[in-house]
């Protein structure tokens, strides 16, 4: 989700698509980097302890 999310952001940025594209890859980047937090230490989150 985080490759995801960056991806989309530097595609945003460099290719001539709508901005929504950008938007986005930085809401996936927030949501992979809160899942990698809660699942490093060692927070369930849906009866998951490792994301």
């Amino acid at each position: 989700m985080i490759v995801l999310g960056i991806i989309l952001v530097v595609v945003g940025y460099l290719a001539p698509v709508p901005a929504f594209v950008t938007t986005i890859g930085w809401i996936l980047l927030v949501i992979g980097l809160i899942l990698t937090l809660l699942g490093a230490v060692g927070r369930p989150l849906g009866r998951k302890t490792y994301f």
